[in-house]
């Protein structure tokens, strides 16, 4: 009995013995399954962040194509927009040099309509020749000013031309000095287009005519006293208008 009960115990304390390495190698693996899941785990966050780095990366990439044809297209619509601007500054430049041309050829027909005009006016009916002796002057002094344009200096010159066309569709009447034999007399002017100029002094003593061909003033009948009377008062516009009876001078032939 003693001897199996030894026995027993020797067994029991191999099957300990064996035992033990068994459960060490179980905890080992059990440890080494652990690591392998961690670092499983590990790997796989690994695998998720580097793919999520990708996508952003390509997302960046797919943007930065986008703006580089963004880009493209703006180079491209500035690159037409300069050479149409080029193109504007050439047709500019030409434009310049034609108006150049232009104003060197329109400064002699604007001196022509200048001496044209000062000619009429010297050989016109002598009224008002104050006032259009100076606008001839001016004209001429625009001619000389170097800062007037030919488009300033057209629009006087018309100005001028209007003025006096239209003189001869007018009637007129207005107070001026006559030499009266060395001396100034006031006197009334009667201005009728320019088909007559006539002038009477205050007390009626003296009627005269502007004649051409004499080119100077000439006594006027004392008939058409009362019609210059009246056509005074017409040019004022103190009586309605109305037919008038006044000697008209013949044009001198030429």
């Amino acid at each position: 009995m003693m001897k199996k009960l030894g026995f027993l115990g020797s067994a029991a304390l191999i099957a300990v013995m064996g035992a033990t390495p068994a459960s060490a190698q179980f905890r080992t693996a059990l440890d080494v399954s652990r690591t392998t899941v961690t670092e499983g785990a590990r790997s796989q966050q690994t695998v998720e962040n580097l793919d999520a780095q990708a996508a952003e990366l390509l997302g960046d990439y797919r943007a930065s194509l986008k703006q580089r044809d963004v880009l493209r297209r703006f180079n491209a619509s500035r690159e037409r927009e300069v050479q149409n601007q080029l193109e504007q500054i050439v047709g500019l430049e030409q434009d310049v040099e034609n108006i150049q041309g232009l104003q060197r050829a329109v400064l002699p027909l604007l001196e022509d309509m200048v001496a044209e005009l000062t000619a009429f006016v010297n050989a016109d009916l002598p009224f008002l020749q104050g006032e259009r002796q100076a606008r001839l002057a001016r004209l001429q002094s625009i001619m000389q000013d170097s800062t007037q344009t030919a488009a300033s200096r057209y629009n006087l010159i018309l100005e001028a031309y209007q003025i006096e066309n239209e003189y001869g569709r007018s009637m007129d009447s207005y107070t001026g000095e006559i030499d009266n034999d060395g001396t100034a007399l006031t006197v009334d002017f009667l201005r009728v287009g320019r088909l007559a100029l006539i002038y009477k002094s205050a007390d009626d003593s003296i009627l005269r005519i502007y004649d051409r061909n004499v080119g100077g003033f000439v006594d006027l009948d004392k008939k058409f006293l009362g019609e210059v009377r009246r056509g005074i008062r017409m040019a004022k516009e103190q009586t309605p208008p109305d037919l008038l009876s006044i000697p008209v001078t013949a044009p001198v032939s030429q």
